[in-house]
C-alpha cells in the first residue's frame, strides 16, 4: 500500500467515546470516502486493541492507517506508518523502527524550511497548519497561504493541511497548494458519513 497523496486525511477524534463508537464513525468515514486515518489518542485506555481494530477496519477498504506520534505502535500492530513532530532525530529514530517501507509524515507548521528538511530525511508527506481556529489545537500558531504557496514549488512531496478546515473552507487550501486536508472535529462531531460526503465534494 502506498499514500495516496490526495485526498481527505482523517484523523480520530476519541474523546469521551468508546472504542466500539471510534470504530463505528471510522466505519462510517470510510463509507463516506476517506484516503488515509490517523490513530490520534490522547488519553488512551487501550490504545493496542483500538489501533488493531483500525488496522483491520482500515485495510479491509485498502485505506492506510497512521500512528500519531508512536513508532512503537505503529510496528507492534502493524500500521502503515506514524505522524511525528518536526525534530530531526524522530523521523531518523521512526525510519529506524518501522522501515523503509513506512509512511512516515512530518508537522512543519508554518515553516517550509522544515519540509525541505524532512524531504531530505526520506518523509513520505508533509503537513502545515494550523490554518484556521481548531479546537483540537486552540493554541497552535497561525499557518499561511503563502507557505502553502512556496512549498508547493520546492517541496515534492504530498502537502497536507490541518486545522479547523471545513466544506466552506477547504477550498482555498487546495488552490494555494496543500495536496490533502487533514480534518478531525469537522468529520467524527456529528454523522461522519454525511461530514465525509461533504468535504469529497472539494476535490471533485
Amino acid at each position: 500500500m502506498s499514500f495516496p497523496g490526495v485526498g481527505l486525511y482523517a484523523i480520530t477524534k476519541t474523546d469521551n467515546k468508546t472504542a466500539d463508537q471510534v470504530l463505528a464513525d471510522v466505519s462510517e468515514a470510510i463509507k463516506g470516502g476517506i484516503s488515509v486515518l490517523q490513530y490520534r489518542d490522547k488519553q488512551p485506555i487501550d490504545a493496542v486493541y483500538l489501533a488493531g481494530a483500525l488496522k483491520e477496519l482500515c485495510h479491509a477498504h485498502n485505506i492506510p492507517l497512521i500512528i500519531n506520534d508512536q513508532p512503537e505502535l505503529a510496528k507492534h500492530i502493524g500500521a502503515d506508518g506514524v505522524h511525528i513532530g518536526q525534530e530531526d532525530s524522530q523521523l531518523t529514530y521512526a525510519r529506524e523502527v518501522l522501515g523503509n517501507k513506512a509512511m512516515i509524515g512530518v508537522s512543519c507548521y508554518d515553516s517550509v524550511e522544515l519540509a525541505i528538511q524532512a524531504q531530505q530525511l526520506s518523509a513520505d508527506y508533509v503537513a502545515f497548519g494550523r490554518f484556521f481556529p481548531s479546537s483540537s489545537k486552540p493554541l497552535a500558531a497561525p499557518a499561511h497561504m503563502t507557505t502553502l504557496q512556496a512549498a508547493k514549488k520546492s517541496i515534492k512531496l504530498p502537502i497536507v493541511a490541518i486545522g479547523g478546515i471545513l466544506p466552506d473552507n477547504g477550498a482555498q487550501l487546495l488552490s494555494a497548494g496543500a495536496d490533502m486536508l487533514a480534518v478531525i472535529g469537522g468529520i467524527f462531531t456529528e454523522s461522519p458519513y454525511q461530514s465525509t460526503l461533504a468535504y469529497q465534494a472539494l476535490f471533485k
